[in-house]
């Protein structure tokens, strides 16, 4: 067991890193150190030869996360906030996580020659050249590539942006490292992972969580699914096995192919608008999960700035080229969208009944 491969994984106990530790130890093929301030999502994990898990904020100043970076072989840096209502509502707090103290990860990893795979976000890609132009996005098709795409990020007023900027200049640090042959990286831009133990319902605690977990809401208890700014946003789902085998494959990086690359990790096939999504979830749930006699929700339209507060505005289409995970790491979805929304709603729902039984 000593002579596996030891990933230091940051941000476990989120839904791509509680997934992600799921896999790697099912393959058993490394040593995981998982780190988080909650373990809640690796609970099924925890107690697994190959696991050490650290409750632990990557804030905190008293050098055990440099210890943990000298210790391991590779460090997978999940660590992010990433929720459109605190870009609005705690910008600073925003850049601050998602740039200041992951750069300090990339720091350790450069002091102490480790390689890292650095997530990031696709919203670095701002908005389309057609949405700038005053066109309609989906009247002119362009996919996001990795290495050529301009990134247009919004006007500075508009701090829902301060996310994407932070992330895109940390993706330009770790570049001009590599520049300097001081860092072996990889860089991971996720387009929209959906799938089990995603988010929470905005009924079961305070917060904001993203689109879907506000639409399964208003499917299990009735109330209007809110299309913010009419939902004309486009957005292409990804299944998180499907995204795991990809990131898995990164990990193992055959050959070297990895080194110093971005990649694309979603599933054109699977785009659809907003006000697509909301329509599809209500069609899949009358099909499957509706009992007789259970409202059904309306479709309405809100403002940004009503929903998420000043200062919103939305990517207008995300929409990935990913023939470069295709080429270099043999890689493809392998789930539709149907199936994909089905999978995640059939989570909230029998989550849902398992606790109104209990």
């Amino acid at each position: 067991m000593s002579d596996l491969p030891k990933v230091l994984l940051l941000g476990a106990g989120g839904f791509i890193g509680a997934n992600l530790t799921e896999r790697l130890l099912a393959e058993g093929r490394h040593r995981v150190t998982a780190v988080d301030i909650d373990g809640e999502k690796l609970e099924g994990q925890l107690g697994h030869a190959h696991l050490s898990f650290h409750r632990q904020d990557i804030r905190d100043r008293d050098g055990s996360l440099e210890e943990l970076v000298r210790d391991h072989d590779l460090v997978v840096d999940l660590v992010a906030m990433a929720n459109p209502s605190l870009y609005v509502t705690n910008p600073l707090d925003v850049f601050h996580l998602n740039f200041t103290e992951n750069l300090r990860i990339v720091e350790h990893c450069v002091q102490h020659s480790k390689r890292i795979v650095q997530f990031s976000t696709c919203e670095v890609y701002g908005r389309t050249v057609a949405g700038v132009l005053g066109e309609d996005p989906a009247e002119r098709p362009c996919p996001f590539h990795e290495d050529s795409s301009p990134l247009i990020m919004g006007p500075v007023r508009n701090h829902r942006w301060i996310y994407a900027s932070a992330k895109q200049l940390l993706e330009r640090v770790l570049h001009a490292y590599g520049l300097e042959d001081r860092l072996d990286y990889t860089i991971v831009r996720p387009f929209n992972f959906i799938g089990p133990r995603i988010d929470y319902l905005p009924s079961e605690k305070s917060g904001n969580p993203r689109v879907f977990s506000h639409f399964m809401n208003a499917l299990l208890y009735g109330t209007p699914m809110k299309l913010v700014d009419g939902g004309r946003s486009y957005r292409a789902y990804t299944h998180i096995d499907d995204a795991v085998e990809a990131i898995v494959r990164i990990v193992d990086n055959p050959g070297g192919v990895c080194r110093r690359e971005i990649f694309n990790i979603g599933t054109p096939e699977n785009e659809t608008s907003i006000r697509g999504l909301a329509h599809l979830m209500r069609e899949l749930f009358d099909e499957h999960f509706r009992c007789p006699g259970d409202p059904v929700p309306e479709i309405v339209e809100v403002s940004g700035e009503e929903f998420y507060g000043r200062g919103y505005e939305d990517c207008d289409r995300r929409i990935p080229d990913v023939s470069k995970a295709r080429d270099l790491l043999g890689w493809g979805s392998r789930h539709d969208l149907r199936s994909v929304v089905l999978e995640t709603m059939r989570y909230f729902v029998d989550r849902h009944r398992r606790r109104a039984e209990s």
